[in-house]
């Protein structure tokens, strides 16, 4: 397979550069060596990214990729001294947008990371509110919450519930389907409060007994037949209520993200 090298620069905490790797998910025959250089926001932070750019040219026998966002237009044009291929977020969409709206551009450090979601306090204040009530820790506070997500163990409720307060600045539950909750075939009590929040998560039940298998081989936890048995009563009971359900067995925590995003504005 191919190998590039593909550095992700910044004068802030690299967040919109690195969102923008998940382009590279288009290219699945190459290999790409991620590189995150956060907080280049110096004449001395640049050149190191130079020598690091050089060093990994010589490595790779080509030019390595970079995808900057850098505001202040010294350090841009001496980082693009050097040999790689640049992908300039500013020059790409700022720079136009300037053009067109007759306005000159904020060169505040950091100023795109707040497009992403809601402001930094409002970021950490999500993610404590989600570490909280992850796995249903605690029903204390669940009016706060913006997004509930249930499904069974092991299905992605945690990393997409993280991501969505880590990214956007959401308050996201999540709570488990036990085996109790599936032989009632009823939702937690703590959750019949908040039909409107609730989001569910499925996995088809050969990938549940893989991803159940490494954690505990050889369990009744983990046999295919009861992981089918869990996603179904799950989808049953899911369907009954008229909860939103999410197939999480091929997509990433992204998209299942964009999907809860695109739901929440739509109510």
């Amino acid at each position: 397979m191919k190998q590039r090298t593909v550095f992700f620069v910044s004068d802030g905490t690299g967040i919109t550069a690195e969102s923008l790797g998940q382009l590279l998910a288009h290219f699945p025959t190459v290999t790409f060596n991620q590189i995150r250089l956060p907080f280049t926001n110096t004449h001395a932070k640049v050149t190191t990214a130079l020598d690091k750019i050089a060093q990994a040219e010589k490595q790779d026998g080509v030019r390595p990729i970079v995808v900057m966002t850098i505001a202040k237009q010294d350090l841009e044009a001496m980082l693009k001294k050097g040999n790689a291929l640049y992908l300039d977020v500013f020059s790409s969409f700022v720079d136009p947008l300037s053009i067109e709206l007759d306005e000159k551009p904020s060169q505040t450090s950091g100023i795109a990371h707040s497009v992403l979601g809601n402001s930094y306090h409002e970021r950490i204040d999500a993610i404590n509110f989600t570490l909280n009530h992850d796995d249903g820790m605690t029903d204390y506070g669940l009016n706060e919450a913006q997004v509930i997500l249930v499904g069974i163990s092991r299905c992605g409720k945690t990393p997409t519930s993280l991501y969505l307060a880590m990214q956007f600045g959401v308050k996201a539950a999540n709570y488990p389907l036990i085996p109790e909750d599936l032989e009632r075939n009823t939702l937690p009590e703590a959750l019949k409060k908040y039909p409107e929040k609730i989001y569910g998560l499925t996995i088809n039940p050969e990938r549940l007994h893989n991803v159940r298998s490494e954690r505990r081989p050889d369990s009744f936890y983990a046999s295919l037949q009861n992981c089918r048995n869990e996603v179904r009563m799950a989808e049953e009971l899911m369907k009954r209520e008229n909860i939103s359900c999410i197939d999480s067995t091929k997509r990433s925590i992204e998209e299942i993200s964009a999907i809860i995003l695109q739901k929440i504005r739509n109510h």
